[in-house]
């Protein structure tokens, strides 16, 4: 009876997935930090976390776009990608702010493929930004002398579109996939944004591309530029090592300690909190939710201010625009009105004498 039984729900199914068109839910419920205890407290230093985010990036932006020995081009790269990190921040804290505190959690299926394109486009922006400045530095040092001809500002300005190009290409289509998933059950999703995993677990169709898809970004967007960066800090290490000056190599040493710094603050929480997640089952679903926003959120708001501290250029510009606004505008220089008279008389002498002649 039960190998019977079993065959019905089988040839049920198997009729059910041949003949169902793709069903889309209106919208979906996010579930993220229903259950989290105390939760208003985490609401408030996300708030802080953003208000911070926002003065430091729009600081620092402001700082490269006034300051006239700043405008090079590995400033702007690190222009591009204080901008990345402040949008990557507006797209999401503010969205998981409006949606729990003000409890707005049913989202829309188009709004919540929109929510997942912008926050894994900005993400990737992110990291392919880091790997820009590796590359930087690593031509800096090792091709000092070729530097002002290789990293140009119009070669800068074109590397920055060419990411622009393949994150918008990519991510359209890593989205895009989504479209083609049914879901014929739940639409509560466990995630405090729309999430990739989340989303397609909850299809009752093929999802085996869409596994695929989410490892691929994984591999080519996080591990790739991580293994590009380390291998060009390897060859970064390997020229040091030949120069023969103390100073010399602690003053190049100093240029790359602010970008290992946001290296190490942007990937190794991603991966640690990546890998987690595929080999640990955490006991409270909570945990993880909260590990994986601090992950999402901690760096933005931390790299401009390594930037800043850690950079001596961007200190000493920051101590020049503060002079200059200390410092009272020169004031014009006032000239007597006897010295006004005469040039004026001066300049319309033969007026003056015509008009006396007719007297």
């Amino acid at each position: 009876v039960t190998q019977k039984a079993t065959g019905i729900m089988s040839s049920m199914q198997s009729n059910f997935s041949a003949n169902v068109t793709f069903v889309r839910p209106a919208t979906f419920f996010l579930s993220g930090f229903s259950n989290v205890p105390h939760v208003k407290y985490y609401y408030v230093f996300l708030s802080l976390v953003y208000v911070v985010t926002v003065l430091g990036n729009s600081s620092i932006m402001c700082i490269i776009y006034s300051a006239r020995r700043l405008h090079t081009a590995k400033y702007i790269a690190v222009f591009h990608l204080a901008l990345s990190d402040l949008c990557g921040s507006s797209a999401l804290i503010p969205k998981v702010m409006d949606t729990f505190l003000f409890e707005h959690q049913i989202v829309s299926y188009e709004a919540c493929l929109a929510n997942m394109f912008s926050v894994f486009h900005f993400m990737n922006l992110q990291s392919l930004t880091l790997l820009v400045l590796a590359y930087d530095r690593l031509v800096a040092i090792c091709f000092p002398l070729q530097y002002h001809v290789i990293v140009t500002k119009p070669a800068m300005f074109l590397i920055i579109g060419v990411m622009w190009i393949f994150s918008v290409t990519y991510f359209s289509v890593f989205v895009g996939l989504v479209n083609r998933l049914s879901f014929c059950g739940s639409n509560v999703l466990n995630s405090y944004f729309c999430d990739h995993r989340p989303v397609y677990r909850l299809a009752c169709n093929d999802i085996s591309v869409n596994i695929l898809m989410g490892k691929i970004s994984f591999g080519l967007l996080i591990c790739i530029p991580l293994i590009l960066i380390i291998i060009s800090y390897f060859c970064i290490a390997l020229a040091l090592l030949k120069i023969a000056h103390g100073a010399d190599r602690i003053k190049a040493i100093k240029t790359c300690t602010s970008h290992l710094m946001l290296v190490a603050i942007n990937y190794l929480p991603l991966i640690s909190n990546n890998i987690a997640s595929i080999t640990i089952t955490y006991s409270n679903p909570n945990t993880g939710i909260i590990n994986a926003s601090l992950t999402q959120t901690i760096p933005p708001m931390l790299n401009p201010i390594i930037y800043t501290l850690k950079t001596e250029e961007v200190m000493q510009c920051i101590k020049e625009l503060c002079k200059r606004r200390k410092d009272p505008p020169p004031q014009p220089l006032r000239v007597p009105r006897t010295q006004v008279v005469i040039r004026h008389i001066r300049e319309h002498k033969h007026k003056i004498l015509k008009l006396l002649c007719r007297y």
